[in-house]
């Protein structure tokens, strides 16, 4: 793949060309040349565009496919295609499929569909059997397969021995534990944040005390057992504060906090959309205030869209029936530049990766090209015309965006929204 990116402004705090407009010429997927103003005497493919920004891939820790199993609301080939579209080139893919990712051959499976992509899929593996909670799966045969963690997506591990076990285990080989922040008898059939708004609309709540404790517990397991873990999709004040203290006890724990969980409160359900119905739910103004400075601050390491495609069966029903989740690779640039600076957004959106082991190339002469092209001033609301996924469960339909993906250059290809 040769191709010549034509006046270019880099945002890439490790390069030396960083908030410079260049040309960049990229011959066999590696960065050959960087210059102010480069000719393309081998007539390569261009790429211009105006207001053009380039910046290292974009990852993302939290994406669902459908397949295997639930291929009705995304495939494989669709998913990824839709990451690239939407400027990702490295994404994580979690185990609510059918049957559970929770085994080396379901981990061959996603990297053998997932081959001759331009966006590199990184499967976990699932921490119990099934993800039911009850035995450990075959975590060591998972991370020799290639499984990039362990994470039962969205089902709380209620035993707490098995999470000291889990811990204990994957530390034999630097095995990184995900566990979703939720006590599951405190949250019960809560569908909502529990708060004034879910008594008025007679909706039963989801404390924000589940998600706490829940925290609290496995930090404590933490501090006893050593060993690596995540804590995904946090959205409490308390949580940010909580993951604060532990950081200063050097405790090896990260957390990530849904995108959609700094842009919208719970006050957003007075309508009963169900495409406003996530797991872990909206919460209040007061909490969404401390997730940001927690993301300003450091202590929680990085976003994700936690990109859940659902069908429409499951999705328009009534509340307390339609399932939990929504797309958001297509949406997750811009609204994240809509609240902080186009630097910080693209730096919230490629710090994971050193989490998680993937190599962060920087635009530098001799690396590979691993790129985002953008637009940080696109503005739009929000709409199905800006949907690739094959479901359409977007929670920012009719908001407004600020930037635009136009795609990535990764693996030695190109691919353009």
């Amino acid at each position: 793949m040769n191709v010549l990116i034509k006046s270019a402004t880099i945002i890439d705090s490790k390069s030396d060309f960083h908030n410079q407009t260049v040309d960049i010429l990229i011959e066999k997927g590696v960065i050959t040349k960087i210059s102010k103003r480069l000719s393309n005497t081998n007539n390569y493919k261009e790429i211009s565009s105006d207001n053009l920004h380039v910046s290292q891939g974009w990852f993302d820790s939290s994406v669902s496919f459908g397949e295997p199993g639930y291929e009705e609301r995304e495939t494989l080939k669709n998913g990824l295609k839709t990451a690239a579209c939407s400027g990702f080139t490295n994404v994580c893919i979690n185990t609510n499929t059918n049957p559970v990712i929770d085994s080396q051959a379901d981990i061959l499976f996603i990297h053998s569909k997932s081959q001759n992509h331009a966006v590199s899929a990184h499967p976990y593996g699932a921490v119990t059997e099934q993800s039911k909670g009850e035995h450990l799966a075959e975590l060591y045969d998972m991370h020799i397969a290639g499984a990039i963690g362990f994470y039962d997506y969205k089902n709380p591990i209620e035993n707490p021995n098995l999470m000291k076990i889990a811990l204990q285990y994957a530390a034999n080989f630097d095995g990184l534990i995900c566990s979703f922040p939720q006590e599951p008898k405190i949250a019960g059939s809560g569908v909502m944040n529990e708060n004034v708004m879910s008594t008025s609309l007679g909706l039963k709540g989801n404390p924000a005390l589940a998600e706490e404790l829940q925290v609290t517990r496995d930090l404590y397991l933490l501090e006893y057992t050593g060993g690596k873990l995540h804590i995904p999709t946090i959205s409490t004040a308390k949580s940010v504060a909580l993951i604060r203290e532990a950081k200063k006890k050097k405790l090896d724990v990260t957390c990530s906090v849904a995108i959609h969980n700094l842009i919208f409160s719970d006050a957003v359900l007075d309508g009963f959309d169900t495409r406003y119905k996530v797991n872990p739910p909206l919460r209040t103004s007061e909490d969404i205030e401390s997730l940001i400075s927690g993301l300003k601050d450091g202590t929680i390491d990085m976003v994700t869209s936690d990109h859940n495609p659902i069908d429409i069966e499951h999705k328009k029903i009534e509340f307390d029936f339609a399932k939990y989740g929504t797309i958001g690779l297509e949406s997750a640039f811009g609204a994240l530049n809509t609240i902080f600076s186009t630097k910080k957004t693209v730096d919230l959106l490629t710090k994971g990766k050193e989490r998680f082991g993937i190599e962060a190339s920087s635009i530098s002469i001799g690396n590979k090209a691993n790129l985002t092209l953008f637009n940080p001033n696109s503005s739009y609301a929000f709409s199905n015309q800006n949907i690739i996924s094959t479901s359409k469960n977007s929670i920012f339909k009719g908001f407004n965006l600020k930037g635009k993906a136009h795609g990535i250059i990764a693996n030695n290809k190109v691919v353009l929204a």
